[in-house]
């Protein structure tokens, strides 16, 4: 990092039939300097009135989408000529780079303090607030994964109308929708093929960015060009569980589905978008063992559903819907291991995943025996513990050998393990 890198968000435009808004960056490093295009694709062009009701949320979505180009140098100098931030505006943002990018920054070995400062606007544009028309539709966003799924059925049940979302267009999303027979609203999304390039360079930052901040933002957009009055999103309770301390902060792969996050996010949207949207998680207090007992109940989902990351890589796609091998799939079959027969569940993820001795030290991790958290959206050693024990209680699993590592290790904790079932999954009786 050079004291004198500079990163300026540009702008953004509607390009193409007025169905496209391309976002544009300019990075300066050292004697360098990058020129970057983010560009979104909507369902239809957007008319006038469409524009004026997107400008704050585009504002908005340079802010937030200029992340994954400003973590390759992580300059200091940040510069917003086109958008007049507040104190309390910056405050945001910086909340937001900073801890979104928390695992970035851990893994990198990136001292964060101080380094992310948005400017603060001498001259104050009042926000403008998007006034909708009186609409009773819910945007679920949808990630394929037994989260959404679970939403979809709650608002489903509660009788009210409800499209699912996607940003990007990935084949295994456009299956699930098609499972459900809920309408699936999607936007493009191309990064700049220039950033893929650059990221080769061995000088250059990689690593996590707040992925569900931009599909928050998205799904705003959406809400305000398509007449929705609630975005939906799946976070459940272990979303606030971090992974490992780094310089005096907690580090959370899940912080931009995090409670905190979400209350960031509905508190900016409200003041500085529109107050006529409700955003927030329909299943924010529910552990991820009541999120598999639910998805349990839903059997036509179990052959289209996938957590498995590998199914969203900007580079290679995967070639199953479960790897087999990576913590969101050890995590998933653990989840769901007390709900599903075995049979079932050994056919969803194509194999038997306690029968898997690779996995042995990924488990050691989720059960919180050894080293910490994987940086993964997965729950708290807790929930996995008591997965398992409810599990061995079903007797399914004995002769597996991440089982018998389990009780091996875990079996003087029986006792207390039990009791976490009045809070992670109250009302359950096997």
């Amino acid at each position: 990092m050079h004291n004198t890198d500079k990163f300026l968000f540009k702008g953004w435009e509607i390009t193409g039939e007025r169905d496209a808004v391309k976002f544009h960056y300019v990075l300066s490093h050292g004697k360098e300097e990058f020129v970057f295009a983010e560009t979104l694709t909507l369902p239809k062009p957007l008319s006038v009135e469409d524009k004026t009701h997107a400008n704050s949320i585009l504002d908005f979505l340079l802010l937030a989408l200029g992340v994954s180009y400003w973590k390759t140098f992580c300059p200091k100098i940040i510069e917003t000529p086109i958008i007049s931030l507040s104190e309390k505006q910056t405050v945001f943002w910086n909340t937001v780079y900073t801890k979104g990018l928390g695992e970035f920054f851990y893994k990198n070995k990136i001292d964060f303090r101080g380094l992310v400062e948005f400017p603060i606007s001498s001259k104050l544009t009042p926000p403008v607030q998007t006034t909708l028309p009186d609409s009773d539709r819910s945007l679920v966003l949808l990630g394929g994964g037994k989260d959404s799924f679970v939403s979809g059925e709650l608002v489903r049940k509660s009788g009210k109308q409800f499209s699912f979302f996607s940003l990007g267009d990935f084949p295994l999303i456009k299956e699930a929708a098609k499972s459900t027979g809920v309408e699936l609203i999607t936007i493009g999304r191309q990064i700049d093929p220039k950033l893929l390039e650059l990221n080769k360079r061995s000088d250059v930052y990689n690593g996590h960015v707040p992925v569900s901040t931009l599909y928050s933002a998205t799904a705003m957009l959406v809400a305000l060009l398509y007449g929705f009055d609630e975005v939906v999103l799946s976070a459940e309770d272990s979303a606030d569980y971090g992974n490992v301390e780094y310089l005096g902060e907690m580090i959370n792969h899940q912080w931009s589905k995090s409670e905190e996050a979400e209350k960031l996010l509905r508190t900016y949207f409200s003041e500085f978008v529109s107050s006529d949207i409700t955003f927030h998680s329909l299943i924010r207090n529910f552990s991820e063992l009541q999120v598999g007992a639910l998805f349990s109940k839903y059997p036509q989902y179990f052959d289209v559903f996938s957590s498995c990351n590998k199914n969203f890589l900007l580079t290679k796609r995967a070639e199953r819907k479960w790897c087999g091998e990576c913590p969101k799939c050890a995590f998933v079959f653990a989840i769901l291991a007390p709900f599903i027969p075995k049979e079932k569940l050994v056919s969803i993820f194509g194999k038997n995943l306690f029968a898997d001795e690779k996995l042995l030290p990924i488990y050691r991790e989720l059960l919180g025996l050894e080293a910490f958290k994987p940086f993964e959206c997965v729950g708290t050693p807790e929930e996995t513990k008591l997965a398992f024990l409810l599990a061995h209680q079903k007797g399914e699993y004995e002769a597996d050998i991440v089982m018998k590592q389990f009780v091996s290790l875990c079996s003087k904790e029986f006792d207390s393990i039990e009791k976490y079932q009045a809070k992670l999954l109250p009302h359950y009786d096997a």
